[in-house]
């Protein structure tokens, strides 16, 4: 049995219908009639809500964990870090205020000749 082809043009839809048919013919009724039928009784349905509680419960574990992980991890991190820099920042400004002094660097050379002796002098 052949079927006419849609369009000549379009080999895809050839296919499709040539799969069609030889699906059609390869299934009898003896084989469709012994697939189990779907069917939704009581204890079907408690095992869907059975799952759906398990996934909700995982779901809310994961959450917890990221909490965890938030609140014991990253906020102090992020705090330890801001409150440093709040700190140092602070500190130059009050020493910028109680002790206004102003460093003018007149021979370059010096100054660099100067910090390279002090390094290499020991302690």
């Amino acid at each position: 049995m052949s079927f006419p082809s849609p369009s000549a043009s379009n080999p895809s839809l050839t296919t499709s219908a040539y799969m069609v048919s030889s699906i059609d013919q390869s299934i009898s009724d003896d084989e469709v009639a012994s697939l189990p039928s779907e069917s939704t009784s009581a204890s079907d349905l408690d095992t869907l809500s059975d799952d759906y509680s398990d996934a909700e419960e995982e779901w809310r574990e994961s959450i917890e964990q990221l909490e965890l992980l938030l609140t014991m991890v990253l906020v102090p991190f992020v705090g330890k870090f801001l409150g440093r820099k709040c700190a140092y920042w602070s500190w130059t400004r009050f020493m910028e205020w109680k002790y206004p002094v102003e460093v003018v660097i007149t021979n370059p050379a010096t100054y660099k000749g100067a910090g390279v002796i002090e390094a290499m002098s020991p302690l």
